[in-house]
């Protein structure tokens, strides 16, 4: 595809500049931005990947993951203003996924240790990681506040911090993986993932695509649970003092 082609495909973005001219939304600015940004952003990720992939060595492979991770990271802690420390939390929740995913799929010889699998898939597991940190952290704050009289009364009681979030945890966990269970409900019916698309396009056999799909599939369900799970026990107990006092973050001024 040449870059005269593919300039054509600005008119999608002018569609969209179009319609919220009439609309009066206000996004025109906003939609300039992030097509911009993406096409800069993608064009830039597709001369260092050609690097690395003709590179081949497991040091510029690492480097790639731990920035990514670190984007990551960085993207997740503004769902998080309401907990203290928490960039360092996620960003170690997001690596110990990556290490753990990596450790499986390499392991069991599912993919090579090659640059062209390892990256995009480790982009996708971090990605999706991502985004259950960024649920989590939502729905938990939400419920926190919610339901502070329910906690300080379970406090009140002789109860733990434990047994006071136990429940808002269940629930923040159940609603940050609801997303990765639909999807993989639907995936084959409602959606064709960008994955197996790309790897059709390219002429792979469609069967064969199926299974590096399933594969991620299969990790995405996995890493859903277990990001969720160690983000929460990593941050839910730094919402209490060393007295067992719940602390939210319009009391943390008052300190």
């Amino acid at each position: 595809m040449s870059m005269i082609t593919l300039s054509f495909a600005f008119v999608f973005v002018m569609l969209a500049i179009t319609l919220s001219k009439s609309l009066r939304l206000g996004l025109e600015k906003d939609l300039l931005i992030a097509a911009a940004r993406a096409t800069v952003q993608l064009l830039f990720i597709g001369f260092v990947l050609s690097f690395i992939f003709s590179a081949d060595h497991p040091i510029f492979i690492i480097m790639m993951i731990m920035v990514m991770i670190g984007v990551a990271a960085r993207n997740v802690m503004k769902r998080g203003n309401g907990f203290s420390g928490v960039g360092v939390r996620v960003t170690v929740t997001i690596a110990v996924i990556e290490l753990i995913s990596m450790i499986f799929l390499l392991g069991l010889h599912i993919i090579p240790p090659a640059p062209r699998y390892v990256i995009p898939i480790s982009g996708m597991i971090i990605g999706s990681s991502m985004v259950i940190c960024s649920l989590l952290l939502n729905r938990l704050q939400a419920e926190i506040y919610s339901r502070k009289e329910e906690v300080l009364v379970t406090l009140s009681l002789g109860g733990t911090p434990k047994q006071a979030m136990q429940w808002i945890m269940k629930d923040a966990i159940r609603s940050s993986m609801i997303p990765s269970i639909d999807s993989a409900k639907t995936i084959g019916l409602v959606q064709l993932p960008g994955m197996m698309t790309g790897q059709i396009i390219a002429g792979a056999d469609p069967v064969q695509a199926v299974r590096y799909q399933i594969i991620i599939v299969f990790t995405f369900l996995a890493t859903a649970a277990l990001t969720s799970i160690i983000l929460g026990l990593l941050v839910y107990p730094h919402l209490f003092n060393e007295h067992q006092q719940l602390i939210l973050k319009e009391e943390k001024g008052k300190r």
